[in-house]
């Protein structure tokens, strides 16, 4: 069915189900994942110029390295599963462009994504990504609500109250 699927991470433990997610369809669907991960783009208010090339510097290295580590999550899934993987760190300052764009450069059939990344004032601030593609995306996008490591056996967190006497 689906022979390219495009999983976007932010490092997050609902992206990490993504992937999980991602990885098992893959393997039973005989199709290849590229991992992507966006970099946002550096913004700063500074006083003066030099206080801006100094961060600058240290802020992308520190996001180059969030992106390899985060990319390196889906390499290790994807190789686990003997399933074949890119990854790609881009920088955009708005998420779900570049994972639509990459999608489209790369010619994913599926877009598995997280229902979300950020939380409180942050998400309400910027908005949903998963939101934006799913509104963007000319692609079918799938979207993982909860984590997939929990198996049939294990139950929801409202069944695990006791019983009223």
């Amino acid at each position: 069915m689906f022979k390219h699927l495009l999983v976007p991470t932010d490092g997050s433990a609902l992206s990490e189900a993504a992937i999980q997610m991602t990885v098992t369809l893959a393997m039973e669907s005989g199709a290849k994942v590229t991992g992507l991960h966006v970099i946002p783009e550096f913004h700063v208010l500074a006083y003066g110029t030099e206080m801006i090339a100094d961060t600058e510097e240290r802020v992308v290295q520190a996001t180059r390295q969030h992106a390899d580590d985060y990319l390196a999550v889906i390499a290790k899934a994807a190789a686990q599963a003997g399933v074949e993987c890119d990854t790609v760190a881009t920088n955009r300052a708005h998420p779900y462009e570049a994972i639509i764009s990459v999608a489209a450069q790369r010619n994913c059939d599926l877009i598995v994504m997280a229902s979300h990344g950020r939380s409180g004032m942050r998400a309400l601030l910027l908005g949903s990504e998963t939101q934006k593609v799913l509104t963007h995306s000319q692609i079918p996008v799938l979207v993982v609500r909860q984590s997939t490591q929990a198996g049939p056996s294990s139950t929801p967190a409202t069944a695990s109250r006791p019983s009223p006497p």
